[in-house]
């Protein structure tokens, strides 16, 4: 099931898991296994990632990258197959994806012997990346009467969905806004404006695609499989930099 009308639905560059994520959830739909589960798959999938890249199995890492994508959608789209949405399956998704992807960075520094300064450069700016492209994405599916487990402004610990406790919900609340809140108040603060646009066109959708985690993931995965591991914390500083050209053009152009 996708997260938007067929009208508006585009070619998302970061969510090439999605096939085999699909068959996962099928496989597992009529099993006793849970989409939070499968969210700690992905989890020991990344945890194997920081493993062989420690032990130099820069191809074995490249593959753990990349199952780390598939099980990452597999997750959401368990809980659609299952009719079971879940506020606290987000938030777990979200604070398994910023701790990973810090720890991604941390090894990549001790492998090369970059400099801290850039792998803290790197890492604000793969998640200003990843938040610009939610930050849009989740505009987009509310303009259109798109899926709304995502909210625009998360301000407040949301309602828990049945069968989810309260308390719970407002715990991974508060450690997801802890960890997201500068990003997300940085995005909105540079294009504030956005949630007033018309539906976003699906090439500029496409092209943002590639601040998607999937496709960073991706990237990473070619550049260690090819012995370029030296250039990825340069490659995502650089990257960076077209952050404010697509909110340029979602300004000036769109």
């Amino acid at each position: 099931m996708s997260k938007l009308p067929p009208h508006y639905q585009f070619i998302d560059l970061s969510d090439y898991g999605r096939k085999p994520a699909r068959k996962i959830a099928r496989a597992l739909q009529d099993t006793s296994v849970t989409p939070v589960q499968v969210t700690s798959w992905f989890i020991l999938s990344g945890i194997l990632a920081i493993t062989c890249m420690l032990m130099q199995y820069n191809i074995a890492a490249a593959f753990f990258l990349i199952l780390k994508s598939v099980l990452d959608a597999a997750d959401g789209e368990l809980s659609r197959v299952k009719n079971k949405p879940s506020y606290i399956g987000r938030y777990y998704d979200s604070i398994a994806d910023i701790i990973l992807n810090f720890l991604f960075l941390i090894t990549l520094w001790h492998i090369t012997g970059d400099s801290l300064w850039h792998v803290g450069l790197a890492f604000v700016g793969i998640q200003l990346q990843g938040t610009l492209y939610n930050y849009y994405y989740v505009i987009l599916r509310e303009n259109v009467a798109g899926d709304t487990t995502s909210r625009v402004f998360e301000n407040q610990a949301p309602v828990a969905m049945e069968g989810e406790s309260q308390r719970t919900v407002n715990l991974f609340y508060r450690i997801y806004d802890t960890l997201y809140i500068v990003f997300d108040k940085t995005i909105y603060f540079i294009d504030k404006d956005a949630i007033n646009s018309a539906p976003f066109p699906r090439w500029f959708m496409t092209l943002l695609s590639t601040f998607g985690l999937g496709f960073q993931l991706l990237l990473m995965a070619v550049m260690l499989s090819t012995g370029l591991e030296h250039y990825i914390i340069p490659f995502f500083i650089a990257y960076s930099s077209l952050i404010l050209v697509f909110v340029a053009v979602r300004r000036w152009v769109l």
